[in-house]
């Protein structure tokens, strides 16, 4: 019976050797199960970190469009704004022109008509019928009067 108890004290050595090595690989399965569970973590957090990074970058680029936004849209009023300013005083400019152009038209005429061979000496002379004696003189004196102009009444 030594012997049987002998194998009984090896197959009970050799059970504690399993279950030992049982409890070793449970241990060392919850070990690895661990360290991914932190590798997960650690993981998520840095996805996390990405991700927060990645929207402070938008906010920021947000800002810096809406920034350049505002600056185009004050320099398009800017721009409008003057040009209508320059569009109005280019009506004012206009309607000068075409008043100077009529003036210097008016004033071309006044000139070539008197400079006309049929004037006397720049001196231009209306001669109505000569004077006749009736009863109505005084009104046949005015009429028949010469009407004498010169370019000096003329103020333009």
């Amino acid at each position: 019976m030594a012997s049987s108890s002998g194998n009984s004290n090896s197959s009970g050595s050799t059970l504690l050797q399993i279950s030992g090595s049982e409890e070793d690989l449970h241990q060392l399965m919850e070990e690895r199960k661990r360290k991914r569970m932190e590798s997960n973590r650690e993981s998520a957090r840095r996805s996390r970190m990405r991700k927060q990074k990645y929207l402070d970058d938008l906010m920021a680029q947000l800002t810096l469009l809406r920034k350049d936004n505002n600056q185009i849209l004050t320099s398009i009023n800017f721009i409008t704004h003057h040009y209508f300013n320059i569009e109005a005083e280019n009506s004012v400019l206009r309607a000068q022109f075409m008043e100077l152009s009529q003036r210097l038209d008016s004033l071309n005429h006044i000139l070539n008509y008197l400079n006309d061979p049929t004037l006397n000496n720049g001196i231009w002379v209306y001669e109505t019928e000569p004077f006749e004696t009736s009863a109505d003189s005084f009104t046949n004196f005015t009429l028949n009067q010469p009407i004498v102009a010169s370019a000096d009444i003329f103020q333009y």
